[in-house]
């Protein structure tokens, strides 16, 4: 059972969705297809919570227009890239309220909640109680002050939003109040040592950053979680419960169990034969002939490998969360793997859809038709799968140039205008007997490859399973160059056609190598030989015509002028201010910063010429007849130094001291008001105008910042 994380259908998918989840969940799913195995892979859109609330607030709309609108962009996107999913649903479908409320009702008769009531934010100018999307305010973590209520994007921790310094409605901009309500909480805390329990079977099987970002919140300990919320848009709670009414399922409860309504809708489907075969690879033999009810073997035996493939910003979710709701309902089997992905950033900054910093998966597909392998290959081998990595469009090209086209689409391209140029394209006998007594000469070098591929998926080692298949089409442009068939020919026909044969087969096994990795590029090579693909065995193809089509280009080059008008496109986004207001794309908070207008460019040999470390204030207070001033001691590791620094309008004395900073401290001494200032607090200018500082939390003072 293979989940991809449920996009929220607030905004179109860009490539940082690509490389977190949905890329690595399609070729897992595409590589077990292959061996045969029985899988099941679902995915949809995630069309409840404030996110979407957030955005139709914003574009003056209703809720269900906008999940209507944007769940159409990605569905059309996700089918026109070649994810293969076996069914794209959706959480407004019935059948998922249906299930949703299912399990609301079973974990209410089995205990797993306690009501309670309790304080929450209010903002009284909307008059409405605040979900958490709604609240922003400081990470108590990391002091990032755009943290959501329900979690802190810069550092990755789940909050709460009473655990936010300086909370604010993202509805009226005011400081909310706390009000009575009552809600519905799963018991965490009552899970704590089974959970933790089971998170130690996984410690040396899941990737260390989701393990360790697992035992961090098993240590803090688990504590009750309400599931419920007071929103007019979302899955009401079964109306025969008492106290329900106004009441809607949190969206991390209703959510993931999409992934099992979506399983459910698809087993109807196929016992009803009204399943929609719109994708490149549709489910296998497996899947057919079944029955509505052969749902629950994918989420009930204990047989079953479920797997999620989500970002680095879901993990608690999918490993603590809804681990803890599905092990409650004592009727469902926990993941067995979460190989989440972390961040990936696009020149040079993180993503960005508030500020339109992005490459839009849609947009991709219409300025590079047919090129989705390209964009995929790319993706992979840049995927961030244990650290946080980048995209650009210069390496986007040199991969294609140099790798795509001059290597694996030369050697496909080789092989078959040498065919045609010296036997018309077509395969005699002599040549098909050649071709099957020969597949030990390069028989150690497909199995080998084989194997290491296989062995890096399951692995989860996307990057390195491409990198074998690169090797192996390197290695077979080297067997061409060292056999020299064009010059063979005149001499010796006869071993010129066993090269050659020996190089189809070559072609033939990297066709089949790529299926998981490299689909379309695959379909395209099996149709240029005309392959009846039997048993996806690279030693075991019939060809369906004696005659081989003509070579086609598999990647034509990249030119300079696509690239500069990407890069354009992109670079629009910082220029012009107003654009990005208008296009903002969900309830991330627009920096003032991010907005006006940039300063000149410098080299980075400027840039380095600034000394910029981390302090800690000392001493503070004011400077006499200076309303704006605060004369300062700060610890910079290797002294103390005074400082006399502009912020005396947004800060007391009392309140900076101990405050953790970040100085210049090479910028040549000046006296303000007979006082000497020996470097700069930075800080930072909110969209009020008020100032922040800029420091790195929990690093000793005199640490460089680089």
């Amino acid at each position: 059972m293979i989940t991809a994380a449920l996009p929220y259908a607030n905004g179109p998918l860009h490539i940082g969705h690509l490389a977190g989840a949905y890329i690595a969940a399609d070729i897992y799913a595409r590589y077990l297809r292959l061996q045969g195995k029985d899988v099941v892979f679902v995915c949809g859109s995630d069309e409840h919570g404030a996110a979407i609330t957030i955005k139709a607030k914003k574009e003056n709309t209703t809720p269900k227009e906008i999940v209507d609108k944007y769940h159409a962009i990605i569905r059309k996107s996700f089918e026109d890239f070649g994810i293969a999913f076996d069914i794209y649903h959706r959480t407004s479908e019935q059948v998922h309220y249906e299930t949703s409320q299912e399990f609301f009702r079973i974990l209410n008769e089995k205990g797993a909640f306690e009501i309670i009531e309790s304080e929450q934010y209010y903002d009284q100018t909307a008059q409405q109680f605040l979900a958490d999307r709604y609240i922003t305010g400081t990470c108590p973590k990391c002091a990032n002050e755009n943290a959501y209520g329900d979690q802190c994007e810069k550092c990755g921790s789940s909050l709460n939003p009473m655990d936010l310094i300086h909370p604010k409605s993202t509805i009226s901009g005011d400081t909310p109040v706390l009000k009575k309500t009552k809600h519905w909480f799963l018991k965490l805390d009552a899970q704590q040592e089974e959970i933790a329990a089971w998170l130690e079977t996984k410690k040396d099987t899941w990737k260390s950053h989701v393990y360790g970002q697992c035992k961090s919140w098993i240590n803090d300990g688990l504590r009750p979680r309400a599931m419920t919320r007071d929103l007019d848009w979302g899955i009401p709670v079964p109306p025969e419960i008492e106290g329900s009414e106004g009441k809607v399922l949190y969206v991390w409860l209703d959510a993931p169990i999409g992934y099992i309504s979506a399983t459910k809708q698809l087993f109807r489907e196929i016992e009803n034969n009204t399943t929609e075969f719109s994708y490149p690879q549709n489910f296998g033999p497996s899947l057919q002939n079944r029955k509505a009810e052969d749902w629950k073997a994918y989420w009930q035996e204990e047989e079953t490998e479920l797997v999620h493939f989500i970002g680095k910003d879901n993990i608690v979710f999918h490993c603590i969360t809804f681990p803890a709701i599905l092990n409650a309902t004592g009727q469902y089997i926990r993941p067995d793997q979460v190989p989440a992905n972390e961040f990936m950033n696009l020149e040079g900054d993180k993503i960005s859809t508030s500020r339109n910093w992005a490459v839009w998966l849609h947009e991709y597909l219409q300025d590079f038709p047919g090129r989705e392998d390209e964009l995929r290959y790319t993706l992979i081998a840049n995927m961030p799968e244990n650290k946080d990595s980048e995209f650009t469009w210069q390496d986007f090209q040199d991969r294609v140039n140099n790798e795509l086209v001059a290597a694996y689409g030369n050697f496909v391209n080789r092989v078959v205008t040498l065919i045609h140029k010296y036997y018309d394209g077509r395969l005699d006998e002599h040549f098909r007997k050649t071709q099957r007594e020969n597949d030990s000469i390069i028989g150690k070098s497909i199995l080998e490859t084989e194997a290491a591929i296989a062995q890096n998926l399951e692995q989860f080692k996307f990057k390195e399973a491409l990198s074998e298949l690169m090797s192996f089409a390197r290695a077979g442009n080297k067997f061409l160059a060292d056999t020299e068939p064009w010059k063979l020919v005149k001499t010796d026909p006869d071993k010129t056609k066993d090269i050659l044969a020996v190089s189809l087969d070559w072609v033939y096994a990297l066709a089949i190598m790529s299926k998981s990795l490299l689909p379309k590029t695959a379909e395209k090579i099996l149709d240029m030989l005309n392959a009846d693909v039997q048993d996806n065995n690279p030693f075991n193809y019939q060809l369906k015509e004696e005659k081989l089509k003509s070579a086609q280009i598999l990647f034509p080059k990249i030119e300079d002028e696509q690239i500069a008008f990407q890069l354009e496109k992109l670079n629009k986004s910082k220029q012009d201010k107003n654009e990005i207001l208008k296009q903002v794309q969900n309830d991330d908070i627009v920096e003032k910063s991010e907005i006006s207008n940039l300063k000149s460019e410098i080299t980075y040999d400027d840039f380095s010429k600034m000394d910029i470390r981390t302090g800690k204030i000392l001493e503070a207070e004011k400077v006499p007849k200076a309303d704006k001033l605060l004369k300062l001691l700060v610890d910079i590791g290797m002294e103390q130094r005074t400082i006399v620094s502009g912020i005396a309008e947004h800060f007391t004395p009392e309140e900076v001291i101990g405050k953790e900073v970040s100085v210049l401290v090479n910028l040549a001494p000046r006296k303000l008001r007979g006082i000497e200032s020996n470097g700069m607090i930075l800080m930072a200018e909110d969209e009020n105008g008020k100032l922040h500082f800029v420091n790195a939390v929990g690093v000793a003072p005199g640490n460089m910042i680089k």
